[in-house]
């Protein structure tokens, strides 16, 4: 594949006509010059050192010299670079019962959550094996292809939920059977089919399908979540459970009976779930004995500059227009003026390369970048990219590998800054497009669902056949739903709280106003003394006084006796 970085420079090859017309006008010119001192034969004749043909030969090699330098600065790119990360391991598709059934909570927290976190414990677990994942309830449909992505998994796996299916029930054969056909084509590796149920079989043909995965070289492992006693259905968000046309509660029990025909049709084994790790322990085991095999390696691509090539050409022909001269049979006195062109030429040609090799540093430090974050040295990476971003602040494609080696770091701020300014100078649509992608694989790791939206927005009007993108836009809009509800539910639960807090303090105030209502009454209710009542009592109370005092002036003019007691 070929491809020029910088194709703006190409207008430049419109000189090319531009200056074969002036050579044309200027050789008219000259032509009817000498026609002017005689005749053409005549003057051909006097002049025999003097060529037709060897002046226009010079001027279309310096066209093609000027051509090529042209080129050279649109900075033409040929070939790919193909590196093969080869991984040896297993293939493994996930088929998840979402039907509401697995909303029963005999199993902590419920037998939905339970099965993610089995899940999502197997994807740690893994380390160059492939992993699908398909969802079923009445119908089937493959939520991941089979990939050794295992972010991804664990992305696609948060979204699950029973909204997700319009027909509810429980079709196991067909889920079995849409694994069969969702493996690759590879022969001598081993195939797992992990269906993850609670058994409640509604459509039948489970062990027809089993039987034949198992024909086809697969192991059927079957996960039975649940208590055989039985749990209600809650409803979410209700409080209330599901409840049949008779107005009885549904009670959802696991089916073990039905869960081992599968497995041992299958050729694989019956793990029971329950609230510790015996299943994951119990299925790592299982899955460890099944056959590992080298596996399809990841394909990595790189354009290599092919500048080196043209500016050698380029210096060919400006050699090659130089040894030729403008007469025939030259003089050694033209030597020392072929001397000084060769000098020139040769110090424009040297200047030429050194300035295209001064513009070329920057993508010899994304090079070297590009090599580092393939084998992971992440931080070496970001060396490099910023390098290269400090030698050419314009170039794009440095800025956003620089967020890519940022993104990988957990660095995200640093990185959607990066994305930022790449998107802001890309040219390329599709790269651009994929800028504005990270960014929002970045706001949706950390529930910042409006930005989300709005980048994968912009990156599927840049590129509207990414499916990826598209599926990342679905799944943030879901979640910013949840989150708004969940929001609404919670600001809802705090107003009431609010409104009983005030229900409750206005009743206080109410018990305060009804006590001092009632002192008041009992005040008004105590007996009322008449004013006669009143004078007699003072004009008493004044009598009294006034006796006391005549005693106490009485007293020291009789002679005190003093009584001596005798202590016996």
């Amino acid at each position: 594949m070929f491809r020029f970085a910088d194709p703006i420079y190409l207008y430049l090859l419109a000189l090319i006509p531009v200056l074969a017309l002036i050579r044309f006008l200027t050789y008219r010119n000259q032509k009817k010059r000498l026609r002017k001192f005689g005749d053409p034969k005549l003057l051909r004749q006097l002049m025999p050192d003097v060529s037709r043909f060897r002046p226009s030969v010079k001027f279309w090699i310096l066209q093609g010299a000027l051509a090529l330098l042209i080129v050279m600065l649109a900075r033409p790119q040929f070939g790919t670079k193909i590196n093969n990360e080869k991984r040896v391991g297993i293939e493994t598709i996930i088929a998840m019962d979402i039907s509401n059934s697995m909303l029963a909570e005999d199993i902590t927290p419920s037998r939905l959550d339970r099965s993610k976190m089995m899940v999502e414990n197997l994807v740690d677990h893994f380390t160059n094996d492939k992993i699908g994942l398909i969802v079923f309830a009445g119908d089937a449909f493959v939520q991941l292809p089979i990939t050794s992505d295992y972010v991804s998994a664990k992305m696609f796996l948060s979204s699950i939920d029973p909204s997700m299916m319009a027909t509810q029930g429980t079709d196991i054969a067909r889920a079995i059977d849409m694994a069969t056909h969702s493996f690759t084509q590879e022969e001598g590796i081993g195939k797992a089919i992990i269906v993850i149920t609670d058994g409640e079989d509604h459509e039948g043909g489970a062990l027809e399908a089993a039987k034949a995965a198992k024909d086809a070289g697969m192991r059927v492992y079957v996960l039975g979540v649940g208590s055989p006693n039985g749990a209600p259905i809650p409803i979410p968000g209700t409080g209330d459970y599901m409840k049949d046309n008779t107005g009885n509660t549904v009670m959802s029990a696991l089916n073990e009976d039905m869960c081992r025909q599968v497995a041992q049709a299958g050729g694989g084994a019956y793990i029971h779930v329950e609230n510790n790790s015996a299943a994951q322990d119990q299925l790592d085991n299982e899955l460890d004995k099944l056959a590992k095999k080298e596996t399809t390696s990841t394909v990595y691509s790189e354009f290599d500059e092919q500048f080196q090539a043209v500016a050698i050409l380029a210096l060919l022909m400006l050699i090659l227009e130089i040894c030729i001269f403008d007469r025939r049979n030259p003089l050694l006195k033209r030597l020392s003026l072929f001397g000084s062109k060769k000098k020139a030429a040769a110090t424009v040609a040297l200047l030429l390369v050194a300035l295209t090799a001064s513009a070329q540093t920057d993508r010899q430090y994304i090079r070297e970048g590009n090599k580092q974050f393939r084998v992971g040295d992440f931080a070496k990476a970001e060396v490099s990219y910023r390098k290269a971003v400090e030698k050419n602040p314009k170039n794009p494609q440095a800025s956003f590998n620089l967020g890519n080696a940022l993104m990988a770091q957990k660095k995200d701020s640093a990185a959607v800054q990066q994305f930022e300014q790449s998107a802001r100078m890309e040219t390329n649509p599709l790269r651009k497009s994929a800028a504005y992608h990270n960014m929002g694989v970045i706001c949706q790791t950390h529930k910042m669902y409006d930005e989300a939206i709005e980048a994968y927005k912009n990156s599927l009007r840049l590129n509207p056949n990414d499916d990826e993108t598209r599926y990342n836009l679905v799944l943030c809009k879901h979640l910013k739903k949840k989150q708004d509800d969940k929001n609404k539910q919670n600001q809802q639960n705090k107003d009431d709280k609010q409104n009983k807090d005030d229900k409750k303090d206005q009743n206080k105030d109410q018990n305060k106003d009804k006590d001092k209502k009632d002192d008041k009454q009992q005040e008004q209710q105590k007996p009322q003394m008449s004013k006669d009542n009143a004078e007699q009592l003072l004009n008493a109370a004044i009598q009294n006084e006034k006796m006391t005092q005549d005693k106490m002036k009485k007293q020291p003019q009789q002679p005190q006796r003093r009584n001596v007691l005798k202590n016996w």
